[in-house]
């Protein structure tokens, strides 16, 4: 059975091992993402969520506040395609436009499922980012928007 829940402290292991698990996106240097960076953007400057299936990690989402940014959003490849990412998206963006109102971005890589993910949930393109990633960006009335008609 899916479990939905806030992340943990104790959950910044298996966080990992979904992070370096995927096949699109990945770490050039798995070591780039520390357990004290995860551990700072879940408690510090925003909040994550899990699902868990059978008491492991599958997929997590983390929104910065900080920054405005969907810092992650990660799916191990063997549960794709089974609306997973798509609740951890929409239960992130729903806390984050409920603490602010500024607009939220993310980058990622182009010519990529989650690229094309994005697009389909209303994510609107407004440039690059870093190197060669795709911008996109949502505000709060678009996601207001999307809530509505959904």
């Amino acid at each position: 059975m899916k479990q939905f829940r806030e992340a943990k402290l104790e959950d910044i292991p298996q966080i990992q091992k979904v992070r370096n698990s995927v096949k699109e996106n990945t770490l050039s240097d798995p070591a780039l993402v520390t357990d004290q960076d995860c551990e700072e953007f879940l408690f510090s400057r925003g909040k994550g969520w899990v699902c868990e299936i059978d008491g492991a990690i599958v997929g997590f989402a983390i929104a910065d506040l900080q920054d405005n940014n969907i810092w992650a959003l990660f799916l191990h490849p063997d549960y794709e395609q089974q609306g997973i990412g798509k609740k951890l998206h929409d239960d992130m963006l729903d806390w984050y436009f409920s603490q602010t109102s500024q607009k939220v971005w993310l980058g990622t890589s182009p010519n990529t499922r989650a690229e094309t993910f994005y697009r389909k949930r209303g994510w609107k393109e407004i440039g690059l980012h870093g190197k060669g990633e795709i911008k996109f960006e949502m505000t709060a009335a678009d996601w207001r928007k999307r809530k509505d008609t959904a």
